[in-house]
């Protein structure tokens, strides 16, 4: 089976970390097929199909060259419907293009293309607005563009963490204490005067034991997690910042929230999740393209990948 990725250029991949590359080694050693495509690679003609301009690749387990071309051109169009199965593996942001990007996938799906993660569950699940539908396993949590609303919510919580709705990999995030210092700067910055809306969460302490990733694949979580630790004096765990990952078994809450979520999800068309989680609460539901198998991989022995494309076959 040829199994079509939309995702970053490949050129770009850090192979050592990265999770599309491992999810592309297991289906391959499996005797699966591998093409690669761009969001900006998609297109549709009136009459026609959804199709791509793809390259067919092989992975050759060099590091220094880690794929070449399977086929004898370098790209060629193609019908999204031909393949197998298209996981869309874009990383964020969420951005316009994004957003047209699922509508052509979609498209795709109703011309019999079969597509993972759902482009409609993918629409549906903005990372951060996410945890919204489960305030039970959330922290206190305020999304607004009103600096009013950001300023009582301070002074009922005391220590507050801030950040935008579009952000990824710890961007834009700020920490504001009792004392409120620069509470309006930031919010000005954030807010953009009022145009923007902006997540505010009570500040958890339990930070610094880690941020962690809990993956759940087809509805059912990865029995490790991994804690993202910030380091240097930093609030954010995220590894793009410098947090230390430390893959750990899933504690008993940790669990919890995966099972309950899990299945809710799965059902959506959501076959790969991450959840993050600070001591006992949620804090966001990362849908787009969830990392760390590696990690969690080489510190644990569970081989997620291979658990990933376990579920990726049985949904075919």
């Amino acid at each position: 089976m040829q199994i079509l990725f939309v995702a970053d250029p490949l050129e770009s991949f850090k192979i050592y970390k990265d999770t599309t590359f491992v999810m592309m080694r297991e289906l391959q050693r499996r005797g699966h097929t591998i093409a690669a495509c761009e969001p900006g690679d998609l297109a549709w003609i009136s009459g026609g199909l959804v199709n791509a301009v793809v390259r067919d690749i092989t992975l050759t387990g060099d590091p220094r060259q880690w794929f070449t071309l399977a086929g004898s051109s370098d790209r060629q169009m193609r019908a999204l419907k031909d393949f197998g199965a298209v996981v869309m593996r874009k990383d964020p942001p969420f951005d316009s293009e994004y957003f047209y990007a699922t509508h052509l996938l979609e498209q795709a799906e109703r011309e019999g293309a079969r597509v993972f993660n759902k482009p409609r569950a993918l629409r549906d699940h903005p990372e951060k607005l996410a945890i919204l539908e489960f305030p039970q396993f959330t922290g206190p949590t305020l999304v607004t563009r009103n600096a009013r609303d950001i300023r009582r919510f301070h002074a009922e919580h005391r220590d507050i963490i801030l950040k935008p709705l579009d952000g990824m990999g710890g961007t834009g995030i700020f920490r504001v204490r009792d004392d409120g210092m620069n509470l309006g700067a930031i919010t000005e910055t954030l807010n953009r005067n009022g145009a923007q809306s902006v997540m505010v969460q009570k500040f958890l302490p339990q930070i610094a034991q880690g941020d962690k990733r809990v993956l759940v694949i087809g509805g059912k979580p990865v029995p490790f997690c991994l804690a993202r630790i910030p380091q240097d004096g930093e609030v954010r765990g995220n590894l793009a910042v410098g947090g230390k990952g430390v893959a750990q078994p899933l504690s008993k809450r940790d669990r919890e929230i995966a099972e309950a979520l899990g299945p809710i999800l799965a059902g959506r068309g959501l076959l790969l999740v991450g959840i993050d989680v600070i001591g006992d609460c949620v804090t966001e539901i990362n849908v787009t393209s969830p990392t760390c198998f590696q990690e969690i991989n080489d510190q644990s022995g569970f081989d997620v990948a291979a658990m990933f494309v376990d579920a990726l076959e049985a949904a075919l």
